[in-house]
């Protein structure tokens, strides 16, 4: 891991946390590299099966990419691995919540925006501003599934940040709590999802997603292939046994 970006865990909760805030967090190389080593790390860490997403500081979550550099570079259009992209680049399989500490532009709104669920502390913007530098957003391509095709063109086109309580009216924020909560609402939400049975939860984050891919019938036909190992596994009959014998399931992951 860089110096910028730390990765840690603790009772199945992972931490990757951009710590970067007298930049406000931006995407310099050196984060940017990071947050590839920190997802797949993640990825393919046994111990860990959640994974908060967070920014030091209190005034900024990202506010995108280094600016600076990008000048020096004389950037056009980003390389494929400039940045990890969740779902395209980088696959897992396992949920990860965004605990937006501020500020999310340009860079760092993609960032909320690629993660399976996210809180906001209630000082939270979030903005595509790319419109304002001249620079793209390609990859805000979901946005419309997420929040409905007119707002995600008010949000592009005019490049105005919106507040964290209209993210949430509008479904691109699972919740808003209080700054001072946020770590702790986060790790609450990420506990309640590890003590559930792990192929059921990472199940249910490909249902969500493979929906967003085929219509109607051929989701269901794709969910029904999905859950049929889920079915078919020890935890399946785990889950029921516990229950009658009025014990905490005991999950095996099979």
């Amino acid at each position: 891991m860089s110096e910028v970006v730390t990765y840690e865990v603790a009772d199945q909760v992972a931490w990757l946390t951009i710590d970067r805030p007298e930049a406000r967090n931006a995407l310099s190389r050196a984060v940017r590299d990071g947050l590839w080593d920190g997802f797949r790390r993640f990825r393919d860490d046994a111990d860990a099966a959640v994974l908060i997403l967070t920014a030091a500081g209190e005034k900024a979550f990202c506010a995108g990419g280094d600016l600076k550099e990008m000048a020096g570079a004389a950037m056009t259009v980003p390389p494929p691995d400039f940045l990890p992209y969740l779902q395209r680049s980088v696959r897992i399989d396992k949920p990860i919540i965004a605990a937006v500490n501020g500020v999310a532009f340009a860079g760092g709104f993609l960032l909320a925006q690629m993660a399976d669920l996210v809180i906001a502390a209630d000082h939270a913007k979030f903005g595509i501003t790319e419109a304002r530098v001249g620079r793209g957003s390609p990859w805000a391509a979901p946005l419309p599934w997420l929040v409905g095709p007119r707002a995600a063109m008010e949000i592009m086109v005019t490049a105005e940040p919106i507040s964290a309580q209209r993210a949430y009216e509008l479904g691109l924020v699972n919740k808003v709590v209080p700054a001072a909560e946020l770590r702790d609402a986060a790790l609450a939400m990420a506990r309640g999802i590890a003590a559930n049975a792990p192929l059921s939860v990472r199940a249910a984050k490909a249902l969500v997603y493979l929906s967003a891919e085929h219509g109607w019938s051929a989701a269901l036909d794709a969910a029904d292939t999905l859950y049929e190992s889920v079915y078919q596994s020890e935890d399946a009959q785990e889950g029921p046994r516990s229950f009658k014998e009025k014990r905490p399931p005991v999950w095996q992951g099979r």
